[in-house]
Parts: structure tokens; C-alpha cells; sequence
């Protein structure tokens, strides 16, 4: 199975590293500033979980090389929400000459946009659990013991490609599932993922600083009740297991959790305002639901971008 990463970043190197690692036939699609850094000192990732793995010879190639590489049998499309239409742009030759794709953005508003433009045949659905980061030189770091991916067809089926790819992961120290209600599990992320990140993006807070002032824990676990809501008017309801284990988070005083979009906030960063919190507030309209928190976390979001735009941080 001959796989496309596009990008080597935290998710893309992290995930694709781990599949040379294993000895899969693996491309980086990167812009001409990776591809030279990877060419002089390989692809880096360091792992206490899960042992340091060095590459000094990893396929990198740039854009205006992928005509001449395809065809690939899967194109991994790790990007940010708001670069979709330059990553979808970049790939295109590798889903021309029949790659499916998939895509392990946040969020769900991406699979609209992807299943629109090739297809919901040629969208695999997917989702990530990693805590990774790369560093100035280049290294990927991996920040704990999480290096799950769970993917499947859209429709529920177990299809020939799904289980080719659950394979060539099997052969490598990713946890990789493979699923047969794929959108349900990305729904579930996405309950928790709207939660997590309005709440600390609004409060500018961890959860635990949060859990720590009188109403907090009541705002938090009330956010998770009103999404979970939403995924249930959507056809997909989440369980109540998992509705017990954020209820049990967002009590804890002491974690130092917080979404990753609060800290490219922080760090002056692009944030997917749009494509999640946004994307859950517009869906909650839809529905009927009334929202005000998520409301005021969206507009809170948005007040960020146009400081950001003025260059006023």
C-alpha cells in the first residue's frame, strides 16, 4: 500500500514516521522549507512512551513533483481546518489518479467541504488521539503515551482498502481501530473537542483553573450536556459513559488540561474558530437549540481574529 502524507508536522510526520518505522511505503508531500530540512538531518521523533525513532532517508517530495509519483493508494490529510483548500489543492493529483482520503482534521466541518468536492465514496472518515508537537529544528516530540487513530468508510462498511491500511498500521506502534461507525466516534470527539475548547478558550483557563471558581465545574459539564444534544438531534447520540468520564474531568481542580486551539491562541496563532466552535454554534441554530455560552465563546473567537487582523495582540 503506497501512502501520501501531506505534511510532516506533530500529526502527518508523527503518524507517517511510524509507518516507515514499520517499513511502509510512505511519501511526505511538504513545502520546499520541510523538504530541506528533512533532506539534511532526516525525520526525528522522540518518544519516551514509545522509543526515539531517526530517519535519515524519508521520501519528501514538493508540489510540483507529485504528478510524477502517483498513484498512491491513500492520502493522509493532516492539515489545519483553515488550510483545507490549499491541502485539497495539493493533493489533487494523488485523488485523480485514485487515492481515498483521510483526513484527521478537528472538527466535522471539513467532511462537508470533502465530501462535496470528490465524494463521500473516496472520503474515509477519521479521527486522531495524539499529543505531539514539533520543535524549531524540525523534531517531532511526543508529549505522552497517545498515538491513536481510529478510521473506516463512511457508509459502516468494512471495505478491502480499510482493512489493507488497518494492516500496514498493525506492522507499526500506532494503535490504529478499525471501525464501522466511524462518523458516530467523530461526533463523540467533536462533542468533547467543542467542550473543551469553548470553555478554556472563553475563560482563557485549564480546566482545573476553571473547576477551581464557584460555577465553573456547572458551566463546563452544562456545555458538554448542551453538545451532547446536538450530536444526539444530528443522529449520534455519544454514551453516557463518555458523558461520565468529561462530567468526572471537568471536576477535577487539579488538571492542566486545555484545548490546543487556547494554546495557538495564547501564542498570538491562527485558531479554528470557524470550524469548530462556529461550526457547533451554526448547527445548534439549525436545530433550534439555544446556545448562549457557545454564543459567547464564538464571538469571543472571533474578537481574537480581528484583533490578530489589526495586529493589536
Amino acid at each position: 500500500m503506497r501512502i501520501l502524507s501531506l505534511g510532516a508536522g506533530a500529526l502527518g510526520g508523527y503518524f507517517g514516521g511510524r509507518l516507515v518505522e514499520a517499513g511502509a511505503d510512505v511519501t511526505f508531500l511538504v513545502r520546499q522549507r520541510r523538504r530541506a530540512q528533512l533532506q539534511a538531518q532526516g525525520l526525528a521523533i522522540r518518544s519516551a512512551a514509545c522509543g526515539d525513532f531517526v530517519c535519515s532517508s524519508v521520501r519528501a517530495i514538493a508540489q510540483d513533483e507529485l504528478d510524477d509519483e502517483a498513484p498512491f493508494d491513500v492520502a493522509l490529510l493532516t492539515c489545519k481546518a483553515y488550510d483545507l483548500e490549499d491541502a485539497m489543492a495539493a493533493i489533487e493529483p494523488a485523488i485523480e489518479g485514485g487515492a481515498a482520503i483521510l483526513p484527521l482534521l478537528n472538527g466535522l466541518s471539513h467532511m462537508e467541504v470533502l465530501n462535496a468536492r470528490y465524494g463521500r465514496e473516496r472520503v474515509l472518515g477519521g479521527l486522531a488521539k495524539i499529543a505531539a508537537t514539533v520543535t524549531t529544528d524540525g523534531t517531532i516530540l511526543h508529549l505522552n503515551d497517545w498515538r491513536y487513530l481510529v478510521f473506516g468508510e463512511q457508509d459502516g462498511s468494512i471495505s478491502a482498502r480499510c482493512s489493507a491500511l488497518k494492516a500496514t498500521f498493525d506492522g507499526s506502534s500506532v494503535e490504529a481501530s478499525l471501525v464501522d461507525n466511524v462518523v458516530g466516534r467523530m461526533w463523540e470527539k467533536f462533542v468533547h473537542l467543542a467542550t473543551v475548547a469553548s470553555m478554556t478558550c472563553l475563560m482563557r483557563a485549564s480546566v482545573g483553573e476553571i473547576a477551581r471558581t464557584p460555577r465553573g465545574s456547572a458551566q463546563m459539564t452544562s456545555m458538554l450536556e448542551t453538545l451532547a444534544g446536538l450530536a444526539a438531534e444530528a443522529g449520534y447520540p455519544v454514551s453516557e459513559d463518555f458523558k461520565t468520564e468529561y462530567r468526572r474531568l471537568f471536576h477535577d481542580a487539579s488538571s492542566s488540561y486545555t484545548a490546543s486551539m487556547l494554546r495557538d491562541l495564547e501564542s498570538g496563532k491562527r485558531v479554528e474558530a470557524d470550524h469548530i466552535v462556529g461550526y457547533a454554534a451554526d448547527r445548534m441554530r439549525q436545530f433550534g437549540i439555544d446556545a448562549p455560552l457557545l454564543e459567547a465563546a464564538h464571538t469571543h473567537l472571533k474578537a481574537y481574529e480581528e484583533r490578530r487582523a489589526a495586529g493589536r495582540l
